[in-house]
């Protein structure tokens, strides 16, 4: 016959057991959260550069023209076509697009600088993350006027 005190402290061993699996459970996610967060979070402007060499190397300097948010039927105002040709194109100092290497990257609150190595120039591309429309980075690090929290 089982005694009075035979179960004694089961059912907390069992209830620190569970709230343990649930502190490793919790922890496992918010470290795998924070790790995909980090490696995840410039993703989709990683890719629109990777699209915009792409297109570079293709040749078809009219599609990467329309990642800069422009389009031979209506061309930015500062940033015409033939002068996109001039700095990408065959015309341009760099004729072989195959020797363009990708640099540091660097994550901003608006979006990214990508660092561009073509020859012996540094090209900084700016994607930004409302639209994903690439431009020339103003600065060669975040913009140094925006307040840092």
């Amino acid at each position: 016959m089982p005694g009075y005190l035979d179960g004694y402290g089961e059912s907390d061993a069992r209830r620190e057991k569970t709230l343990k699996r649930i502190a490793v459970a919790v922890g496992a996610v918010l470290v795998v959260g924070l790790a995909g967060y980090f490696l995840l979070r410039n993703h989709r402007e990683k890719g629109q550069v990777d699209a915009f060499l792409n297109h570079i190397r293709a040749k078809q300097f009219e599609q990467a023209y329309a990642l800069f948010g422009c389009t031979q039927a209506s061309p930015c105002r500062d940033y015409p076509f033939d002068k996109f040709l001039q700095d990408w194109g065959p015309q341009s100092n760099h004729p072989d697009p195959g020797t363009i290497k990708l640099a540091a990257l660097k994550s901003c609150d608006g979006g990214i600088i990508q660092f561009v190595n073509w020859g012996n120039d540094e090209i900084r591309l700016w994607v930004n993350r409302a639209d994903l429309t690439l431009s020339y980075a103003p600065w060669p690090i975040c913009n140094p006027r925006m307040k840092v929290q």
